[in-house]
């Protein structure tokens, strides 16, 4: 069962390592395919500046208002 936090399933917020987005992404038949980002569940969405470390994270950086 799904457990609801803060009006969301719990995956929702978990968040991904980057072993299960590299077997995420490998579903696509295009490996060429664009990869964006989008923070309101697909309404808008930017490309992907920078692939960086900071301390314990992986960040998908969109550089466009720099």
């Amino acid at each position: 069962m799904t457990q609801i936090v803060n009006n969301h399933p719990e995956w929702v917020g978990k968040g991904k390592t980057i072993r299960q987005l590299i077997k995420e992404l490998q579903i696509f038949q295009n490996l060429d395919t664009e990869v964006r980002i989008s923070l309101d569940d697909g309404g808008s969405h930017k490309a992907i500046s920078l692939v960086e470390k900071e301390g314990s994270y992986c960040l998908l950086v969109n550089s466009e208002s720099c």
